[in-house]
């Protein structure tokens, strides 16, 4: 466990001293041992939400790293609450995240505008290993504008074509038309990188 948990000996500091030292002093050992009386709490919910030990043990500590930046600029009342609806939130969110790559995931497979050879083929950016990641880098670079901008977006950030559309200002077939030749163009690329 990373030492800023490990508790002080000596008189316990109730929660509005442990928050006020951490916003005055910016002390990360004090919200450290405020994080501490609740990581039960924070624990329970993760589990609750994520139902894995290991997921919601790595969501703890995620949780730890986000507070630093968030607890600043927050009005907190009781901070036992406060956190109790971060970490709802938190696990929430990442559920959500999760389902809309598989339903991202599930269009593409259903979009025959999509359909390549074969599956493995769905997703230029998939890669096997390092090397491949770096070719692939390198191929995206060599894409015309347009194509890069939609490819990146769609495979990098997961934006769907409508969010693209907005963010780019084009029409939906251009935007499906640039993704379908940027992936063929990878492709090509990717292949004559290998021969």
């Amino acid at each position: 466990m990373p030492s800023i948990f490990l508790r002080k000996k000596g008189k316990e500091e109730n929660d509005e001293m442990l928050l006020k030292r951490f916003r005055d002093n910016g002390d990360i050992e004090s919200l450290g041992l405020l994080y501490q009386k609740y990581m039960h709490l924070v624990y329970g919910v993760c589990l609750k939400y994520l139902e894995s030990r290991e997921e919601a043990k790595d969501e703890v500590m995620n949780i730890f790293e986000r507070l630093v930046s968030a607890v600043p600029g927050q009005e907190i009342g009781n901070f036992r609450t406060w956190l109790y609806v971060v970490t709802k939130n938190h696990c929430l969110m990442l559920l959500r995240s999760r389902k809309s790559e598989a339903v991202h995931r599930e269009m593409m497979l259903n979009d025959p505008t999509f359909f390549m050879e074969k599956e493995s083929l769905m997703h230029p950016l998939e890669t096997d290993t390092e090397p491949d990641t770096v070719r692939l880098r390198e191929c995206i670079e060599k894409l015309k504008d347009e194509q890069k901008k939609c490819i990146e977006l769609f495979y990098y950030e997961g934006y769907g074509y409508k969010k693209i559309c907005d963010r780019l200002g084009m029409e939906e077939k251009r935007v499906k038309s640039y993704i379908q030749n940027g992936k063929r163009n990878l492709r090509l690329c990717l292949e004559k990188e290998k021969g």
